[in-house]
């Protein structure tokens, strides 16, 4: 097998095959005064599996166009198995129709992988895994929270709660409970029925007061509703509060936002790389690339 360093993740991508001590394929890339992207892999791949790795965060267009291109010139010049590694997999928020005649994107981006010759795909805890069902990529959805969870026992951390800032990242912490060794506890959205503001509440049983909170997500966009959630458990008696996720895109000045809210700090992955991304993603997609070869 060989490793195909897309351009958006050569350090991760560079992790991975030195764990799993495989030759890697360097790409060739630029961006054309019109914007255009050029890619060109550095040396032959007929006969081979091939794994691409390439994250797809903003620039989100210009990482899945270089995507794109890699996966049709390993096709093209003859590789005989393509595997697609996106830690970050962009446009997977928008998984179902909301209006009538819009595009599902991610389903979009599904079938030009499948047209495209991809037979595996491996991502980080996509939006919602169930878009997996209307393609017939073999699709392999990894879930980094558990390493996160690790990060934080290895700060000496004692037993702090895990907590959800929506019911839909419940699942999450669910998942780290054992390691983190302690309670677990989420915030609930409602709706104001006279003014239609949306707060978030929490039920009396998670009680904080005094404890280190560890707040999970899959992902940190704007960051508001991760400001919201550490200011609120600080106000709940919280003694620290420590915001977690796997992807931290963090648009324009959310990390500030959080910090500015009362964290600690922000813990990340290397699905995006970012001045957060403590956790390495690379030792679970080394572990299945393994499993598929």
């Amino acid at each position: 097998m060989l490793l195909i360093l897309g351009p958006a993740s050569l350090e991760l991508g560079g992790k991975v095959a030195r764990l799993l001590g495989l030759p890697v394929v360097e790409v060739e890339s630029k961006s054309f005064p019109d914007g255009e992207c050029y890619v060109r892999l550095t040396r032959d791949v007929k006969g081979e599996d091939v794994a691409i790795i390439q994250s797809t965060y903003p620039p989100q267009n210009t990482h899945l166009i270089q995507l794109f291109l890699m996966v049709d010139a390993a096709k093209s010049f003859g590789a005989r198995r393509v595997v697609a590694v996106i830690p970050y997999f962009a446009y997977a928020r928008q998984d179902k129709v909301f209006r009538f005649y819009e595009s599902v994107s991610v389903e979009t981006i599904l079938k030009i992988l499948e047209r495209l010759g991809v037979e595996t795909l491996i991502t980080v805890n996509i939006h919602e895994p169930k878009v997996f069902e209307k393609t017939r990529i073999k699709c392999v959805n990894l879930s980094a929270t558990k390493l996160l969870a690790e990060y934080f026992v290895g700060m000496g951390l004692t037993k702090p709660m895990a907590f959800a800032p929506d019911a839909k990242a419940v699942k999450i912490v669910e998942e780290v409970r054992e390691i983190l060794g302690g309670e677990v506890g989420w915030f609930k959205k409602e709706r104001d029925r006279v003014t239609g503001e949306i707060k978030m509440v929490s039920e009396e049983r998670f009680n904080v007061e005094g404890r280190e909170v560890i707040l999970f997500d899959d992902m940190i966009s704007t960051g508001g509703t991760t400001a919201t959630a550490v200011k609120m458990l600080k106000e709940m008696g919280a003694k620290k509060v420590f915001s977690a996720c796997v992807h931290a895109l963090l648009v324009k000045n959310a990390l500030n936002r959080i910090l500015e809210a009362g964290a600690e700090a922000v813990v990340a992955t290397d699905t995006i790389p970012s001045s957060v991304s403590m956790v390495s993603v690379s030792s679970l997609i080394a572990e299945n690339l393994k499993r598929l070869f």
